[in-house]
Formats: C-alpha cells, sequence, structure tokens
C-alpha cells in the first residue's frame, strides 16, 4: 500500500526547516550595523553591503535542505546527535550578529565566530555519516563564514 501522506509530511517537514534557518534572520534585523560599522575602519576587500542579503539567503536555504535531508533519515529520534550540532551552530550564527553589530564587541564575535566554525565543521561530519549530500550543502555555509571570521578579525584588529 502507497502511504500519500509520507510525501505530504516530508514537504511539510522541509517547510518547517526552513523556517527554523530563517530566524537568525529576525535577530540580524533588529541588529542592522548602523553608523557604528558605518565609522569603523575596514579591509579594502571588504564585500559590499549589498552581497550579503542574497549569499545569506543562498546559505540558509542550503542549510534548511542539508538538515531536512538528515531529519528525514528518521527524525530527531534517529538523528539526535547530528541535528543537535546543527541547532548548536545556528544558535551560534543567531549570536554572532546581536554581539558585534549590538554589543559592538568584535573581538567576542570572533571567538563566536570561531566556535561557529568549529560547529559547522563538527556538524558537517555528523551529516556525513547520514547523507553525504547534505554535508555537501554545508561546504558553502562554511567557507562564507570563515571568510566573514577573517573579515571580523580583521575589523577588530584594525579598530583597537
Amino acid at each position: 500500500m502507497i502511504n500519500i501522506f509520507k510525501p505530504i509530511a516530508s514537504g511539510w517537514g522541509l517547510i518547517i526547516w526552513v523556517v527554523i534557518c530563517y530566524c537568525p534572520t529576525l535577530i540580524g534585523i533588529a541588529f542592522s550595523p548602523g553608523d557604528w560599522y558605518a565609522s569603523l575602519q575596514k579591509p579594502s576587500w571588504t564585500p559590499p553591503s549589498w552581497l550579503f542579503g542574497p549569499v545569506w539567503t543562498m546559505l540558509y536555504a542550503t542549510m534548511a535542505i542539508a538538515a531536512w535531508l538528515v531529519w528525514k533519515r528518521g527524525g530527531f529520534t534517529a538523528q539526535r546527535k547530528p541535528l543537535t550540532l546543527f541547532f548548536v551552530q545556528l544558535a551560534l550564527n543567531a549570536a554572532w550578529t546581536p554581539i558585534f553589530f549590538g554589543l559592538h564587541k568584535p573581538g567576542l564575535a570572533f571567538i563566536t565566530i570561531v566556535l561557529l566554525s568549529l560547529a559547522i565543521i563538527a556538524t558537517i561530519a555528523a551529516f556525513r555519516r547520514v547523507s553525504q549530500i547534505a554535508a555537501s550543502l554545508l561546504i558553502p555555509y562554511l567557507l562564507w563564514v570563515a571568510f566573514a571570521a577573517t573579515l571580523n578579525f580583521s575589523i577588530w584588529r584594525l579598530n583597537t
């Protein structure tokens, strides 16, 4: 017998993962760069402001698909470790914006983004055991966060 509800449930699961992954953007809206960031010295290779929105839009989408692919392999019960790691990195992701832009603490933000990078690496390793595709979908995210960490460090050093 064909279970017609399984694809529907799977589709709703993807929608839920998309909503979860875009939650950090709500925090980002509350802590925009503003005048403080504009006044900072930045390296010449700082990307234009307009680039961040499209990049993060794509990254959050691929993160959602990756988490969904892992979740589909038995849900939270079967995938507790990889999905817990995913939520840890997502929390660190969400924490960075208020630390950097809200508290104006680039040094503390750098520590946060290094921890975020390590959490992403651990998540990729855990996801790889479940789905190579899911792990691969997180590679652009890791690369962008590594770039952002370098930018964060440079801004911190230029302004201390």
